[in-house]
């Protein structure tokens, strides 16, 4: 993200970076270059489950791809309230294209300058143009409702005089603020989930809240003691304690601030008596900072600084405020340029926590399973144990801002590793097949069945003396890998700061171990599977075929290349009576075993039919016979061609194939048109009509499954026209040449849900020695 408006982006971290492969929304808009359009929330659950996962409100959305050509440099984002069933009107996209062409123009420019179009900082918000003001304060403060008006960036533009009584802090001290800061329990996870949505959906909300520990004892003047507390990770807590007397210091307080991952113990005391100074305990002479963790870049907002009698601060302000109220009835109303915020004294609801007990019920924090829900839907998707380590890499550490991660799996009471990012190249070799019986972390938490998290380097280092530390400031967190009860590995996460572990965060990532090691335990079983399907697959496949003087054939199979790597397409080239070739191709519906299986028995059915000396449909009906005989649970498509290499005079039965292609001596290639019938293993009744063709000397006969012309959201014909399109493009060359030419697209095409086979047959001119393969 590099620059947002109208909204606060603090409150949209989790979203700031994102791997271009992701299922979203600014993902596709950009791989694809075609702008998507959600207009509602329904829509976007359809099509982007992940996306709601971490955004449950109802709006709509836009994102254009913003591009120069080839080129793009990112995507226009435009969210809107929701209009469901309504598609956006062309004059709109006009303006969002406009708006976009316009942008990639000026970033276009800047890169022809020489200038990088990079963005690697956090993203610049920039404030909407503010409205005049209004004398509408007397008339506000009639209403006698502590009142907050908040801009589209979440800094507060007015307060009438019942939130100053309240808040205990003068106007002059509120405005400019950002609200979290003000108020700063809303940015627990319990509340911050509100304000997205009122930012985003544009719906208001009214919520129970109670006041955390540095609000709710805002408004002590002078002389009275004050404890501001903020809390932010498991044994981390930032204090500043104001002491009773009578001193005349120009300020009374003290400030700790925390940051996403900064960590450093922090205390300010003031004594008693005539002392009303500020004393500052640090670590290694730093400021003094809150040794806290941080939730998806949620500050701890503790505050107490030394003033000059010109400032209060957040814990001690002029004014004494109603510190004895503890709930809240908070109401959240958007309108174009902003929220207002309401807030009236409440009483506890029936499932308000005891004291030190929280700040709500489980119920009240979607926000806590946001992460958990995400990253189950993306496994879901994943199949290998490279996917699942990916998609972990990409949704586990920016949700959590780590920046180092490794899998280890378990395998005869040895733990190797399978997946690390961020670390030093080499660092994690020297722990690659360690023992059970090693005293070590990621060993010890798998073994134990317990997580370890550790604050900081040093503490790692006290724990495990001697272990080599790849850095000497940071955090580590061990997860185990267990799924149902079963060990799987451990996975480790490393941080680039000290940092603290909140109890919500511990619990968190425990469960998303558990998910983590259900995806893992899955992705063993398909790579078993899997590599015995390639085993089945290629023991089945011809390794060789027939070599005869008059014709040449070639044969290409590629797997799959995302999700289930192997199906059941096959080729084969079988020599029959009376010197004739039998060109075959085929594809059983579905991947894996159990397609490579079926595929193997068709292929033998085939060649066993082909060669009693069966005429084209006797070969076809009789293996489709033969599949509903043996019931599966599959069909398949078949093209079968019966060629007489000397007189080029051929014979072709189809049943539910792509048609053929035929490319000529003088480069024209045309798709043939073969009569044929329904796919094998449906109608035992079924007949299979034959066509007769020729294929003169010089001349290609193309046989391919529909891998190598199907592409998801298009339409197949459009495919079929790109392989005609490209077998006339290729000269006239050595057979092998052509059809790796015309699988080479394919082959570089990461996402390619199936396999492909291909097999190409060309008769030489006056009977000279064919081609080999």
């Amino acid at each position: 993200m590099a620059v947002v408006t109208g909204l606060p982006g603090r409150l949209f971290r989790p979203w700031w970076r994102m791997q271009v492969n992701r299922p979203y929304p600014v993902a596709e808009a950009y791989r694809t270059g075609q702008a998507v359009h959600l207009p509602d929330a329904e829509a976007a659950m359809r099509r982007f489950p992940q996306l709601m996962a971490g955004l449950p409100f109802r709006f709509g959305s836009f994102y254009e791809p913003v591009g120069a050509g080839p080129e793009r440099f990112g995507v226009l984002l435009v969210l809107r309230p929701a209009t469901p069933g309504a598609v956006l009107g062309a004059g709109e996209r006009e303006r969002l294209r406009e708006a976009a062409a316009g942008l990639a123009g000026e970033l276009e420019a800047l890169r022809a300058a020489g200038e990088a179009v990079l963005w690697d900082g956090d993203p610049l918000c920039v404030p909407w143009p503010a409205a005049g003001a209004e004398a509408a304060r007397e008339a506000v403060d009639r209403i006698g409702t502590a009142l907050l008006s908040v801009d589209r960036q979440g800094a507060v533009a007015f307060a009438n005089t019942a939130a100053e009584e309240l808040l205990g802090r003068p106007g002059a001290l509120l405005r400019g603020r950002v609200l979290w800061e003000v108020l700063p329990w809303l940015g627990q996870s319990a509340y911050e989930d509100h304000l997205r949505g009122v930012f985003i959906s544009g719906e208001p909300v009214r919520f129970a809240a109670r006041r955390g520990p540095s609000d709710a004892n805002a408004g002590a003047g002078p002389g009275t003691g004050t404890d501001a507390r903020a809390e932010a990770g498991t044994g981390a807590e930032a204090r500043a304690v104001a002491g009773a007397g009578t001193g005349t210091g120009t300020g009374t307080g003290a400030k700790a601030e925390t940051e996403t991952g900064a960590d450093a113990d922090a205390r300010a005391e003031a004594g008693t008596g005539a002392e009303a100074g500020a004393k500052a305990e640090t670590e290694t002479g730093a400021d003094a900072r809150a040794e806290a963790g941080n939730e998806t870049g949620t500050e701890a907002d503790a505050r107490a600084e030394t003033g000059n009698g010109a400032e209060a601060d957040a814990g001690v302000a002029a004014g004494a405020g109603r510190a004895g109220v503890e709930w809240l009835s908070v109401g959240l109303y958007p309108g174009p340029s902003g929220v207002t915020v309401t807030l009236e004294a409440a009483e506890p609801p029936a499932y308000a926590a005891g004291p030190g007990g929280g700040l709500g019920p489980p119920a009240d924090r979607p926000s806590s399973l946001y992460r958990p829900v995400a990253l189950a839907i993306a496994l879901t998707e994943a199949v290998t144990a490279r996917q699942v380590s990916a998609v972990v890499t990409e949704e586990l550490l920016p949700a959590f801002g780590g920046r180092q991660l490794a899998i280890y799996m378990l395998d005869e009471r040895h733990l190797y590793l399978a997946w690390e990012t961020g670390f030093p190249t080499g660092f994690l070799d020297r722990f690659d097949g360690v023992s059970l019986h090693e005293r070590l972390p990621g060993v010890e938490t798998l073994t134990s069945g317990r997580p370890l998290f550790f604050e900081s380097m040093e503490h790692l280092a006290a724990a495990y003396p001697g272990i080599p530390l790849d850095a000497e400031v940071g955090a580590r967190a061990f997860l185990p890998l267990i799924a149902s009860g079963r060990p799987v590995g451990s996975c480790i996460l490393g941080f680039d700061q000290r940092r603290g572990f909140s109890p919500e965060e511990r619990t968190v990532l425990t469960a998303l171990a558990g998910l983590i090691a259900q995806a893992l335990e899955r992705a063993r079983r398909y790579d078993s599977e899997a590599a015995l399907a390639r085993g089945l697959q290629a023991a089945l496949l011809p390794h060789r075929l027939p070599v005869r003087g008059e014709v040449a054939t070639v044969g290409r199979y590629l797997p799959g290349s995302d999700g289930m790597e192997v199906g059941g397409d096959w080729y084969d080239v079988i020599e029959t009576d009376r010197g004739r070739l039998a060109l075959v191709i085929g594809d059983v519906q579905g991947h894996g075993v159990a397609a490579a299986a079926t595929m193997g028995q068709l292929r033998s059915a085939v060649r066993a039919f082909a060669l009693s000396g069966n005429a084209p449909d006797e070969v076809v009906r009789g293996t489709n016979q033969l599949l509903i005989d043996l019931d599966p649970g599959q069909f398949a498509s078949c093209c079968y061609v019966l060629l007489d290499p000397g007189s080029g005079r051929a014979l072709a039965a189809r049943a539910g194939h792509p048609q053929p292609l035929l490319r000529r001596a003088d480069g024209r290639a045309e798709v043939l048109d073969l009569a044929g019938g329904v796919l094998l293993g449906i109608d035992p009744g079924a007949r299979y009509p034959v066509t007769e063709l020729a294929l003169a000397p010089g001349e290609v006969l193309a046989l391919y499954t529909d891998g190598l012309v199907e592409t998801p959201g298009a339409d197949i014909d459009d495919g079929v026209e790109r392989l005609r399109a490209a077998l006339a493009a290729a000269r006239p060359s050595p057979l092998t040449e052509t059809a790796d030419r015309l699988v080479a697209e394919a082959a570089r095409t990461p996402d390619r849900p199936d396999d492909i086979a291909l097999l190409l047959a060309s008769r030489t001119t006056d009977g000279a020695p064919g081609q080999p393969p």
